[in-house]
Parts: C-alpha cells; structure tokens; sequence
C-alpha cells in the first residue's frame, strides 16, 4: 500500500497542482455565488503561485538536501563496486522511440558510465524497476542493460536489480543482490538532493555506502538570493524538493531510516567500520 499511497499523496500536495487547484476552487466559489471567499482563495493562490514561481523560496528548500553530503573527492582507496539508483530513465517513451531516453536527472547515467570507465575492475549495479502502478511498463534496468552499449557499457559487466519501485527497495534489493562484505567500498550514485534519504535507507538495509551525489539542481548557497527568470523554474523546483521532503519524513515514520535528515558518517564512525573489516 505504501508506494500507492505515496503517488497519490504526492499528486494531492505538489504545490503546483495545490495552488492551481486552490485557484480553480476560487473560480469556481466565485461562480456559485460566493463572491468574497471565491476570491480569496483565488488570490491567495494567484499571489503564491507568483511567490513560488519567481522567489528564492525554491532554492531554500533545496539547499540543505543538496548541501547535506560533499562533492566525492577521487582518492587511491578501492572500490569494490558502484550502485546506481533509477530515476533518470524514461521507460515508456525509451521503449516507444527506440533509444535511451534520459530525464532532467540523466546526470546519474553519465556518472554511471564514467566510473565504470575509472574503475575496470568494480562491481557495477543499476537499481531501478517500473515507476507505473500495475508494472505494465517496462522496468527501468531493462532499458540500461537493451541500451548498454549507448553508455560505453559492455552489457556482460552490468548487474542488473529490476524489482525495485522506491528508496527503501532499492537498498534491500541491492544488499541482497550484492552481499557486500564487511570493510568493501561502495559508491552511491544519485542526485544529490535525495542522497540523504538514499544513504539512510542503505544504512538501515546494512549496506554502508559512499555518497557520490551529482544531478545538483542549485549552484550552492548563493542561489539563497537568486530570483527565478520564470516561473515554472521555480515551481518545478519546489514541486520535487516537497516531495523528497515528504519522503524523507514518511521514511523516518516507517522505519525505513534512523534520522530524519541522514548526513555523512563522522571520522570515528568511519574508522569503526574500517577495523570491523577482514584482513586480507
């Protein structure tokens, strides 16, 4: 039930379609004779779909997603393999058109390329199943391993999890899949605004993983001040960050993370994890 559930809600909250529909409310208030409350609403909505549209308010709830885990700094320490989460696939309309098609978080797939070209010898895993309700679409791990070869990726190499359809599953499926051995390094590729909630759910699932965050949607804490030159930046950017917000607040009620805003592991933490490893 949860992840219909969380679709629904999603679509109920979007400030998009809240204030668009909280106008519409107003209209049609206004038509049925209630004149004053029918445009209160409508003006309320109209005056912050401008306000969200055109303000920094966007940017400030991105930022302390974005800003949670730093930029991964390449050093000589092995890695033992790199996971990749969905999200960035378009399934149907790559199925339609007969080629990769990538979405605003196609960053994840470039990365995915990169470091299986920097590290030759690391396992490689793409997590991602179907993002429709019935599963009727074809999953999105399906559509990396058809278009390997587009990416530069030798199809034999990938390890693919396709059951995937949330967070929390990719994570258990991936721990699963893998098995991964006490002291191992693993990189974590996902968008940096929803690496907090990625590592949490990795964590609760036993996997310790190492943030590699890219598909920023800020420029960093300048953009604090930054007005928006249209309006549906600002709305598109909002609607997202909401809704990694809700996810991170009903993951935390679920279980399905230890904190509400995961961060990064402190110096001590790391050094625990390190000694639990097997020598070799």
């Amino acid at each position: 039930m949860f992840f219909p559930l969380s679709k629904l809600l999603y679509f109920l909250v979007t400030p998009s379609n809240a204030l668009t529909l909280l106008v519409l409310a107003g209209i049609g208030l206004a038509a049925a004779g209630w004149l004053r409350l029918g445009l209160l609403l409508g003006a309320l909505g109209s005056i912050l779909l401008v306000t969200v549209g055109f303000t920094p308010l966007a940017g400030l709830v991105a930022l302390p997603l974005e800003e949670r885990f730093p930029a991964h700094v390449a050093d000589d320490a092995p890695v033992a393999g790199i996971i990749v989460l969905g999200g960035a696939i378009e399934t149907r309309t790559s199925a339609e058109r007969g080629q990769l098609v990538v979405n605003d978080a196609g960053e994840r797939q470039i990365a995915m390329a990169d470091l299986a070209r920097r590290y030759p010898q690391s396992r490689l895993v793409f997590t991602g199943g179907s993002g429709s309700l019935n599963g009727s679409i074809a999953s999105e791990a399906e559509i990396v391993g058809r278009y390997a070869e587009t990416m530069g990726l030798p199809r034999t190499r990938l390890i693919l999890e396709d059951r995937s359809r949330n967070t929390r599953e990719n994570s258990v499926f991936s721990a699963a899949l893998v098995k991964p051995k006490p002291g191992e390094r693993w990189l974590l590729v996902t968008s940096a605004w929803h690496m907090p909630r990625a590592v949490g759910c990795f964590r609760q699932a036993g996997f310790t993983v190492t943030a590699y965050p890219v598909d920023y949607r800020t420029n960093g804490w300048s953009d604090a001040l930054r007005f928006n030159g249209f309006a549906s930046d600002g709305l598109m950017l909002l609607d997202l960050m909401v809704k990694e917000w809700l996810g991170l607040v009903a993951y935390r009620l679920a279980g399905y993370t230890d904190a509400l805003l995961p961060a990064p592991q402190s110096a001590s933490a790391s050094s625990e994890v390190a000694e639990t490893a097997p020598s070799r």
